[in-house]
Parts: structure tokens; C-alpha cells; sequence
């Protein structure tokens, strides 16, 4: 095989792994419930090698779950459902309170200190192409910190 051809070959490939490379999603966490709350954040870290949105949120706990932004608008902190949050090629965006999180809304049951709540997130990708990556979120006290345990074993993997 002429080095051209390898070249060609060995290129081809590099760029159908980029188009590949995933999202991935480390130190995830939901916040613990006390009993008859009805709704809770879910917090992480999101990485991706390639510009994308986290568009959608989904849990087995609830059919309401929704991407929402905390901010400070004329002295007064605010939360509302926003349509995506973007990240950056090569960036890593923190998920966290006081900032853009996963909100859990409805639930029917409390979220229990080192209950498993399992998370799909869904990422649309600048070609309308869409990526889901499944999270298990360990709960942890209502008074974590953004830190808290280290559970950056927990991540997520694209399906």
C-alpha cells in the first residue's frame, strides 16, 4: 500500500473517531428530599470534545425533569427552565446550585441519602444529530456542597 493511501486511511479514521467522540459527564449528584418535597436538583459535570447542547433531561422518578438556570436578575435570584445549555468544544460545564442544573420536578416519593437516581440526558449535536448519555446519580444530604463525597466514579456513558 503506497503511504498516500495509509495516510488517506489512517485520516479517515481520526475523523470518524472525532465525529464519534462522546459526551461525557463525571460527579454526578442529586440533592436528598425530606419527606412530602416534591422536587430536587441534580448537579455534574459535563464534558465534550465537540460543541453540543444538553437539550433534554428524563428519570424513571419522574416524567417531569427539566434543564434550568439559577441567576441574579435586578438583585433577586431567580430559576427557570431554559431550552439548552451549551457547551464548548473541549469545554467542561458544571452543573451546580446556584447555576444550571437538573431540575426533578413532581416527585412521589422522597430521594434518600445514597438512593441511585438514574438520568438520561439527551445532547443535540451542531448537525441536529442527538447523543443520550445514562447517569446514575448518587444522593447525597440536602446540606452537600458542590464537592461533596468522592463519587467521581459515577459517570455516564453515551448510548
Amino acid at each position: 500500500m503506497s503511504s498516500i493511501k495509509h495516510f488517506v486511511i489512517v485520516a479517515a479514521c481520526l475523523l470518524a473517531a472525532t465525529a464519534q467522540a462522546q459526551v461525557t459527564v463525571k460527579q454526578a449528584w442529586v440533592r436528598a428530599t425530606v419527606v412530602q418535597q416534591n422536587a430536587t436538583g441534580a448537579f455534574m459535570q459535563v464534558h465534550s470534545p465537540s460543541p453540543v447542547r444538553l437539550v433534554a433531561a428524563s428519570s424513571p422518578l419522574t416524567p417531569t425533569v427539566e434543564v434550568h438556570e439559577m441567576a441574579m436578575q435586578n438583585d433577586v435570584m431567580t430559576m427557570r427552565q431554559i431550552p439548552a445549555i451549551e457547551i464548548g468544544a473541549g469545554k467542561t460545564v458544571e452543573l451546580k446550585p446556584g447555576g444550571y442544573h437538573i431540575m426533578l420536578l413532581k416527585l412521589t416519593q422522597q430521594v434518600k441519602v445514597g438512593d441511585i437516581v438514574p438520568l438520561t440526558l439527551e445532547f443535540e449535536a451542531a448537525d441536529g444529530k442527538r447523543q443520550t448519555v445514562k447517569v446514575d446519580a448518587p444522593a447525597r444530604p440536602l446540606n452537600a456542597s458542590p464537592v461533596g463525597e468522592a463519587h467521581s466514579g459515577h459517570g455516564g456513558k453515551a448510548h
